[in-house]
Parts: C-alpha cells; sequence; structure tokens
C-alpha cells in the first residue's frame, strides 16, 4: 500500500470534519496539521483529537503512521493567528 500524500490526508480530513482552516504537511509517513473547526468549541484537547481520528476512519490504523496535530476553534485561531500553525521539525520539511 502506497503510503499518502498530505493532499490526500488533507482531502480525508476535509472529508469527514467541516474545517474553517486546514494545513497538512509531511513526508508520506509522519503527517503535521493544523486543523480549525468550529466542531471543536467546547470540547477538551483528547475529543479534539478523537474527532480527527473518527474523519480518519480505519486509515489512522492502516495508512498513516504518524499525526501530529494542532487543533483550534475558529475564534482561538482568530486570537493566535497564522503563528498558531504547527510545523515540522526541520528535518521533516520538504
Amino acid at each position: 500500500m502506497a503510503n499518502p500524500t498530505p493532499a490526500q490526508l488533507h482531502a480525508y480530513i476535509a472529508a469527514g470534519l467541516g474545517c474553517d482552516h486546514l494545513d497538512v504537511q509531511g513526508d508520506g509517513q509522519h503527517f503535521y496539521a493544523t486543523i480549525v473547526s468550529p466542531e471543536f468549541d467546547g470540547l477538551p484537547r483528547v475529543r479534539r483529537h478523537q474527532r480527527v481520528y473518527a474523519a480518519l476512519g480505519e486509515r489512522m490504523r492502516e495508512e498513516i503512521h504518524a499525526l501530529s496535530m494542532k487543533t483550534l476553534t475558529p475564534a482561538e485561531w482568530a486570537a493566535q493567528g497564522p503563528a498558531a500553525a504547527l510545523q515540522a521539525p526541520a528535518e521533516h520539511r520538504h
């Protein structure tokens, strides 16, 4: 099975979760995502991550080796601005 691309992971998340902003970076095995969704409003971080995992479904077990994510509500995103984006460590950027 081929490793998914950041664009594919972006599409998977967007299909299962209403996002105001979604940025996915990665190398096919390790991914870094900043996800802004009104669905996160009132949820603690663990529940937000579970919501993303639910959107990814079985892909999380079968295709995606590692996913680091920053999950924000639209209000949190507006307060933090673009600096809130989760960046891949320099050694993983391509």
